[in-house]
């Protein structure tokens, strides 16, 4: 009568590391609660699961597991830049970034680092924008303000002044890069970071802009521009493979005249 079967135990293989699992460990922090930072850990089984996209899985823990998990999502076609966060040590859009249990058996997801936190995996990108809004992200023409009263017309472009385009345009705004800086960790209220000077450096190339000099002159002022040290995070961590570490440095040369 003591050696009676035991047909289900109390803990499962979940709640050890088993080869036949996989766990996602995620950051968590909410406002409203009185409480510090933490992270939820879900064992999920890898048996017939081979590849996926991270968010992907973000969308299954949060359907099935917990509702309140909070993180940014739009176009899942790595477009949109929502999804940005960091992904086993690597600044990253959920929705480009791939896991397979098979090559590694824990997944750690954290918002991007040194931001300030809204929720979960949501970072406050309000200084982030409003640097953005600092270059006068738009064409500058003096034909616009010259004569007002003129027929409106394309300003048109060749061939080859668009090919210099390439690779700055394609530029989300995601923050990987920004958020993957030393020098905008420290500075972040000064030194613009590399994606919005890629983005200045888009409007200071195209050949329909005629405020270059104005444009110049906005980085001069301050240390908008000199804080870059060439570390090179921003170039090895951009999800659309551009190079604004190259980029900055055209900037500073642009700017000695």
């Amino acid at each position: 009568m003591f050696l009676h079967k035991i047909e289900k135990f109390f803990f499962n293989d979940s709640y050890y590391v088993s080869s036949n699992f996989f766990y996602v460990r995620i950051y968590r922090w909410n406002p409203y609660l009185s409480l510090n930072p933490w992270f939820n850990i879900f064992p999920l089984n890898s048996t017939h699961i081979n590849s996926f996209m991270v968010l992907d899985l973000l969308f299954y823990i949060k359907n099935k597991y917990d509702s309140t998990i909070t993180f940014r999502r739009s176009c899942r076609e790595g477009i949109c830049g929502s999804c940005s966060m960091n992904i086993n040590g690597i600044n990253t859009l959920a929705c480009l970034r791939s896991f397979n249990p098979k090559f590694t058996q824990f997944l750690t997801i954290y918002p991007l680092p040194h931001m300030l936190i809204l929720k979960d995996l949501i970072c406050d990108l309000t200084n982030f924008y409003n640097q953005y809004r600092l270059i006068k992200p738009w064409l500058i023409h003096e034909n616009i303000y010259i004569n007002t009263n003129s027929k409106k017309n394309e300003y048109l472009q060749s061939k080859v002044d668009r090919f210099v385009l390439d690779g700055l345009y394609e530029c989300i705004l995601c923050a990987c890069c920004s958020a993957s800086c030393p020098s905008y960790w420290w500075n972040y209220d000064k030194y613009l970071g590399p994606a919005i000077l890629l983005q200045t450096y888009k409007w200071l190339i195209d050949s329909r802009d005629t405020a270059q000099i104005s444009r110049i002159n906005f980085l001069n002022n301050s240390s908008r521009l000199s804080k870059c040290h060439g570390i090179t995070n921003c170039t090895k961590v951009c999800p659309k493979n551009l190079n604004p570490a190259q980029i900055i440095l055209f900037l500073k040369y642009f700017s000695k005249f």
